[in-house]
């Protein structure tokens, strides 16, 4: 063969004339004559082999050259023949590469073989790709989800023909087939040409597809060939880059991709190149190139976790990344360093390059938590939940990160609020301090444990050892006596010679130890204060060791040789001191014990650290519940969801007040967010309603031991959240229903041992499962009686009322059906012992018995039969004892037969009266006179409907059906007919309800109407009755005669009030506003005059009393049954209550009120001049603060338009500087808009002359600044040209500023360039609403039959009332006439027929 195949550039280099022995193509076939010449090079191939491609090349390069026109049956033949001549070479090449003889001919010619069919193959599989795409666009879904129809169906196969043909040049290039080159060197445009076809095949869309795993398996391993064996790791590397600026969707392959070639094919310098590529782009560029920032970070990320090891030798390049202005980069450099710390630095096996990466990587991560965007901040803290997860936190890094998170709770972005809270959950899920997490129970272990170490050290201290003192401090203590022994032993004398052969033994014992040993015994001779036997061996160690570096010194013997030889043996260097220290008589004698009490004090220790930081761990935790919990009532559902299961979380690990978070979601059970309402059911489940235990007994016992906890100290709203879920369980089928009623049965008879609490828990339990299944009680009614109302009642009466409720709970059912109602005659057991219990309880003082006589007296009105016939023989019965407790005690003469004799008699003689049997007395006939009122109205309403509904239904059958024709000519007639019919009878049957309310429950022969003149004369004269609990019941029951009937309620509305505005008890006021609230309501023409009183309670001294009022109030407004005026500007100054939940009631206030059409918007002016009133004297701050938040709903451009407008003229009307400021904060509070802002220009005229004082000019330009944002050219020259005007005048005074603008407009008002701004006085109001602070009248100066006002209500002069006295006790402290409101304004009100029913 004497050519060569060179691979060409272009597909029409092979046509033209090329180099010397360079393979031409001779002839280009037409594609008419392609389908003959095909079938020859299948002939040849099934003849010869692979080699055939020598000369068949004309054909395939004649199909690639028209591939466009050929047909595509041809093109498929031709692929198919070219894969199986690759194949076909990858299976005949490797016997010949592996061969000794290879001769140059065969050589070449397998060569130009293999390069012609690669490259017929490669360009050939580009050419299919490449209308693969075209068809994927053509076909792509359109409207309605149908595909368009276009060529290429055969096409449709060319997936599994792309697995094939990659399949092939993966057979081949794997093999060694370099040595069919010259010197091994492959040629670069063939490698190019096998690379190219993989990179456009992964240009694909579809190719990170599951679908498309195979194939992009392929390609990978392909390209993983080239780059080991084919030197393509350059190539490689540039082309991962460019293809990831331009593809975003090959993040993922590339990067599994690079993962591959650095851990299967070995070759790990690719990681490095392309980080580097990637490092060392600017922030320029990538700000440039967003879809490729996306692709690179995302290509980072998964490659860090790909191969998190491989990444930390090129992490300094990353790094600079974190200082760029992409986020997108900061986060994939985030996450690389979390892969990192999770699977390569984690781990005790550390070496100290490696803790000091890993503190390195953690230092950088907790600075990224501060990071300026939100989304860097969320996706860190998602980093360290990981981190937590897979316990790979050191422990010296939880406090820190925990503080951390906790600040994050407090994060604008919602995303960040939600990943901390998973990363606190995370904390508490792994900590490894304590499967319970409580500072209070950690406080006394760690107190008792750190006595213990105190107790240690200080043991260890008292002891001293001698060895414990540094060898210097003791030779400074010895030096001066050593000092003289060494003068007197230089001095000899014959003494001193008998001394010295006296010692001759021990300098022969020396001489055969040696010179070290001798110096010890110098060292401890002087230790022992041996002083002259230490010098005398001194001096004769240098005779016997005379080459001794330590006896050297000694040559000639002086004071300052010796003392320097005696000093150095003492105290030596490091070494020789710590070895002399060991061999001193006294250490190897306590060596021992003293290494054993330091392990003891070290293990102390850490016992003390560790105790310490988890107590720390705890109180972390105890401060992140108290914020999430705030967050159960955000509006964003993905918070509370995250929220609540944080609350299950801590509650789980009994961390403390755990269950505050716990009880505090419950009342999500009614949110209308079905994924909120979801996630608080299932957190209940999991937490009460899937207990643990071996038999269903014990599980039944767990769940009844958690729901009891969580029922103690319950709130009525808990118990009644709580009813949903236990309804839920039970309605649920469970197999735990039966066991769970019988043990609690078993709890509530005292069958098991059990505290009061946990019995008054059972019997509620009870009642909410009847709920469900009301057999549950009612087949056990006598078991109730007997238990919780026999006998015993008088000892426990909130187990009496608790089992009271239970049993109201199985008449839920019959209210809510149609049929007759269940009723028990008045003999029944229950009636009986809840009237003895009633009775007996009103002679004793038990501070429960009023909660059970409230419970007990509804429940004879739902129950029994003629339950006002019941109550008024128990009115008697309850009046007799009280009387006869009185004759009992010899002070009353007269008999007490009549009940109304014996009624003022009391009266007359209270001082003799219990007071708190009196007051228990009248709550019980108040309540009697509330359910009365309440049974007529509901009950007797109900039943008159149901027969009224029944004789008509009789009728009707009676009449029998008629003819069909003249019911179908009548049936509209018919239907107006039995509407008014049935309207009449409704309103004949109110007003019946109505007269019976008016003329018969207060008339003289009922037994009700004799304790009112008591009520009346009780709560009109504190200063007689002055008894608290007497005062409380006489004004709660008299506000429920009030209740009654209109005339009741005109009588005494202004004694109600005076006892409202007067009363100095808390308590007292709460529940006048209560019951004032209530009578708004039912009769709103009587209450309507007296609204401002009640809004005048808004600023009670009391924060209680704040709180009832803003709640009443909030219900009357929201229902419409007030009108909204400008008192609720009181409600406005409760934001800033210094109590929080009266704040958090004032800002659900206006949260509803503004879901009203404009209902703010309209009140907005009238609440600002209110606030800003000299008078009221609020600081400008707290106006602001009020302001602020009123403003943020104000949100439509309209309503914006028209506060500037009317904000502005009331300037005009304002009087003081500091009202000014008030109305030009107001303006820059708006979110202003161009028309606002022309609106306000337009107001030049109102402000301008006030924009001298500092106050109102930097509100006004805070609104330019404002408007600048973002504004248009045009737009932003106006209010630049606005800015100046404002600036003119503020530092040289309107008169002095004269604009063109002023001109022309002075010009068409009359030419004056002076104007005088007229400004209209404040209209004079007859009330200024009252503020917290003012002085308050002394009381010390009246008497103690007067009651104190708590603030006045009203500005204008009034009458003195007067209240009675032991003097004047026919007076009644009533407000005058004089100061009765005379105007009404009627409100229109809902028939008489929809208000009974209802």
């Amino acid at each position: 063969m004497s050519w060569d195949f060179l691979v060409p550039v272009c597909v029409g280099d092979l046509v033209k004339t090329g180099g010397i022995n360079q393979y031409v193509v001779q002839d280009v076939v037409s594609p008419k004559q392609l389908p003959p010449c095909i079938s020859k090079f299948k002939a040849a191939l099934r003849s010869q082999g692979p080699l055939c491609i020598l000369d068949h090349f004309d054909t395939g390069y004649s199909v690639l050259q028209h591939c466009n026109s050929v047909e595509l049956g041809v093109k498929e033949d031709t692929l198919d023949l070219l894969v199986q001549v690759v194949s076909g070479l990858a299976a005949t090449l490797p016997a010949l590469l592996v061969s000794v003889s290879f001769p140059p001919a065969e050589r070449k010619e397998k060569l130009n073989a293999v390069k012609m069919s690669v490259y017929l193959l490669c360009k050939l599989t580009e050419t299919f790709e490449s209308a693969s795409h075209r068809q994927c666009i053509v076909t792509a879904p359109g409207k309605g989800g149908k595909k368009g129809k276009g060529g290429g169906e055969g096409l449709l196969q060319w997936d599994s023909e792309r697995e094939r043909v990659l399949q092939a040049l993966h057979q081949l290039l794997q093999l060694d087939i370099r040595s069919l080159w010259n010197l091994s060197l492959v040629e670069e445009e063939f490698i190019s040409c096998v690379t190219c076809c993989c990179y456009k095949l992964l240009e694909n869309p579809t190719i990170s597809h599951v679908k498309s795993k195979p194939t992009r398996d392929c390609i990978i391993h392909l390209l993983g060939v080239l780059i080991k064996k084919y030197n393509h790791l350059l190539g490689a590397s540039v082309k991962v880059i460019q293809l990831l600026q331009h593809f975003e969707q090959l993040s993922s392959v590339f990067a599994q991709a690079v993962s591959v070639w650095s851990t299967e094919y070995g070759v790990r310098a690719i990681i490095g190149e392309v980080i580097r590529e990637i490092g060392q782009r600017s922030s320029e560029e990538l700000a440039r190139e967003a879809s490729g920032v996306k692709a690179f970070s995302s290509f980072i990320a998964e490659l860090g976790a790909l191969v998190p090891e491989s990444m930390i030798p090129n992490i300094s390049v990353l790094i600079t990344h974190l200082e760029g202005e992409s986020h997108t980069m900061r986060v994939a450099v985030c996450e690389v360093l979390g892969e990192i710390l999770i699977r390569v630095l984690c781990g005790d096996g550390l070496d100290e390059s490696g803790k000091a990466d890993r503190d390195r990587f953690f230092d950088t991560l907790q600075e990224h938590l501060h990071d300026t965007h939100s989304h860097v901040r969320a996706r860190v803290l998602q980093v360290y939940t990981r981190i937590v997860n897979s316990k790979a936190l050191p422990l010296c890094k939880y406090s820190e990160v925990m503080e951390l998170a906790v600040g994050r709770l407090m994060d604008k972005s919602i995303n960040v609020v939600k990943s901390a809270i998973q990363l606190l959950a995370a904390f508490i899920a792994h900590n490894p301090y304590s499967c319970k997490l409580s500072s209070s129970d950690l406080k006394k272990p760690l107190e008792k444990e750190a006595a213990k170490l105190r107790e240690m050290k200080e043991k260890l201290e008292g002891k001293a050892p001698v060895a414990v003192i540094k060898a210097s401090e003791l030779w400074a203590a010895m030096e001066p006596e050593l000092l003289v022994t060494v003068r007197t032993e230089l001095e000899p004398t014959s003494e001193t010679e008998k001394e010295q052969g006296e010692d001759g033994d021990v300098e022969e014992d020396k001489e055969a130890e040696g010179d070290r040993a001798t110096a010890v015994k110098v060292a401890q001779y002087l230790r022992v204060n041996k002083y002259r036997n230490a010098v005398r061996l001194c001096i004769r160690a240098h005779s016997c060791f005379p080459e001794s570096e330590i006896f050297a010194s000694l040559s000639t013997v002086t004071t300052e040789t010796l003392m320097q030889t005696l000093a150095l043996i003492f105290k030596g260097s490091d070494e020789d001191a710590s070895e002399l220290s060991q061999n001193l008589p006294p250490t190897p004698q306590k060596e021992g014990e003293k290494e054993g009490e330091d392990g003891e004090l070290k293990k102390q220790e850490m016992l003390v650290q560790y105790l310490k930081d988890t107590e720390t761990f705890a109180l972390q935790v105890e401060r992140a519940i108290s914020v999430i919990n705030t967050m159960l009532y955000w509006k964003t559902t993905s918070v509370v969801q995250e929220a609540v299961q944080f609350c299950v979380t801590v509650c789980e690990f009994s961390v403390a007040n755990s269950v505050s978070g716990v009880r505090k979601m419950l009342p999500l059970v009614w949110s209308t967010d079905a994924a909120i309402k979801d996630a608080v059911v299932q957190a209940y489940r999991r937490l009460y309603l899937n207990p643990q235990g071996d038999t269903i007994r014990m599980k039944a016992h767990t769940l009844v031991d958690s729901l009891s906890e969580l029922m103690v100290d319950a709130s009525l709203g808990t118990i009644q959240c709580l009813e949903e879920i236990v309804q839920e369980f039970f309605s649920s089928g469970s197999n735990l229903q039966s066991t769970v009623v019988q043990v609690l049965w078993e709890r509530f008879t005292g069958k098991r041992e059990t505290s009061g609490l946990h019995r008054r828990a059972a019997v509620l339990l009870l009642g909410m499962a009847t709920r469900a299944e009301r057999e549950v009680v009612l087949s056990n009614l006598d078991t109730l009686c007997s238990v919780a109302l026999g006998e015993k009642v008088t000892e426990d009466f909130l187990l009496a009322r608790d089992a009271v409720i239970t049993i109201c709970s199985i008449t839920d059912h019959f209210r809510q059906s149609k049929g007759a109602p269940f009723r028990l005659p008045q003999e029944h057991q229950l009636f009986t012992c809840l009237t003895q219990a009633i009775a007996e309880g009103v002679v004793m003082e038990d501070p429960y018995w009023q909660s059970f006589m409230e419970q007990a007296v509804r429940l004879l009105y739902f129950l029994a039969e003629s339950p006002d016939q019941l109550c008024s023989r128990l009115l008697q019965r309850c009046t007799r004892l009280l009387l006869d407790q009185i004759a009992e005690g010899g002070e009353l003469n007269k008999d007490g037969g009549q009940m109304q004799d014996g009624s003022q008699e009391s009266s007359e003689q209270g001082e003799q009266v219990n007071c708190v049997c009196l007051a228990q007395l009248l709550a019980l006939c108040g309540c009697v006179a509330f359910w009365q009122v309440s049974h007529l109205e509901r009950s007797v309403s109900a039943e008159l409907r149901r027969r009224r509904r029944e004789t008509e239904e009789r009728e009707e059958k009676e009449k029998g059906p008629s003819s069909k024709a003249k019911q179908a000519a009548n049936e509209s007639a018919m239907e107006e007919e039995l509407g008014l019919m049935g309207a009449s009878a409704e309103d004949t049957e109110a007003e019946l309800i109505r007269k019976i309310c008016e003329t018969e429950l207060l008339a003289e022969e009922n037994l009700l109407c004799a304790f009112l003149p008591l009520l009346v004369k009780v709560c009109s004269s504190p200063g007689r009755y002055s008894h608290p609990q007497l005062t409380t019941a006489a004004c709660l029951a008299l506000s429920q005669y009030m209740m009654i009937s209109p005339s009741v309620c005109e009588e005494n509305i202004r004694l109600m009030f005076t006892v409202l505005e007067r009363s100095t008890l808390p308590v007292v006021r709460a529940n006048a506003i209560i019951a004032l609230g209530d009578l708004t309501v039912r009769f709103p023409n009587i209450l309507e005059p007296w609204t401002q009183n009640l809004y005048a309670r808004l600023s009670d001294e009391v924060p209680s009393v704040r709180q009832t009022a803003v709640t009443v109030l909030t219900q009357l407004v929201l229902k419409d049954v007030l009108k909204v005026k400008g008192q609720v500007s009181e409600v406005a100054v409760l934001l800033i209550d210094p109590e929080p939940h009266i704040t958090s009631l004032a800002l659900n206030f206006f949260n509803e009120l503004a879901s009203k059409d404009n209902a703010i918007y309209n009140l907005l002016p009238d609440i600002i001049s209110r606030l800003s009133d000299p008078e009221r004297g609020m600081s400008s701050e707290d106006f602001n603060t009020i302001m602020k938040q009123l403003f943020s709903y104000i949100t439509k451009e309209r309503q914006t338009e028209s506060l500037v407008e009317k904000l502005c003229q009331r300037f005009r009307t304002a009087k003081t500087e500091r009202q000014w400021c008030d109305l030009a904060m107001s303006l820059s509070l708006l979110s202003m808009c161009e028309r606002g802002f022309k609106r306000l220009q337009e107001c030049w005229e109102c402000y301008s002359d006030k924009l001298t004082e500092p106050g109102v000019y930097q509100p006004l330009l805070s609104i330019t600044a404002k408007l600048r944002r973002g504004a248009k050219v045009q737009f932003k020259a106006q209010v630049d040209e606005f800015e100046k005007r404002l600036t003119a005048v503020h530092t040289r005074g309107l008169e002095n500023v004269e604009s063109p603008e002023m001109d022309e407009e002075n010009q068409k008002g009359g030419g004056s360039s002076e104007k005088t701004v007229m400004r209209t006085p404040l209209p004079s109001r007859g009330r200024t609403g009252s503020r917290r602070g003012q002085a308050k009248p002394s009381v010390s100066g009246r008497n103690d039959d007067s009651f104190v006002t708590p603030q006045k209500s009203r500005k204008s002069k009034k009458q003195v009332i007067t209240f009675s006295s032991d003097e004047e006790e026919d007076e009644d402290a009533v407000m005058a006439e004089s100061e009765t409101p005379k105007v009404t304004t009627p409100i229109a009100r809902k028939s008489r027929r929809t208000r009974l029913r209802n």
